[in-house]
């Protein structure tokens, strides 16, 4: 590889980064994801039954990630979470114990 060519490379990357968002965003994401797919897991419709085992998997896999990422995120990102999900441990509970 050439001098020339080197320069022009670290250009792309360094571009490529700055779109790329951070690890705390998306791991933000997939947090609301995973307890929005819980509650949708433990909702009834006509057509399909709750499916609490699915729930408890979303729900153990946002809390882990919670946990690994809750002190990169600001006081009331945490707070947020923190309500959702306590909010679809107690779903979970009382679903599964009906």
């Amino acid at each position: 590889m050439s001098q020339q060519e080197a320069p022009s490379r670290e250009l792309d990357d360094s571009a490529g980064r700055a779109e790329m968002p951070t690890v705390d965003r998306m791991l933000l994401e997939i947090i609301t994801t995973l307890a929005l797919s819980a509650h949708a897991y433990l909702s009834e419709g006509p057509e399909r039954a709750a499916d609490p085992p699915s729930a408890e998997i979303a729900i153990d896999v946002a809390s882990v990630a919670f946990e690994r990422v809750k002190e990169r995120l600001s006081s009331d990102e945490r707070l947020a979470l923190v309500q959702m999900l306590t909010d679809i441990r107690l779903l979970y509970v009382r679903k599964r114990d009906a």
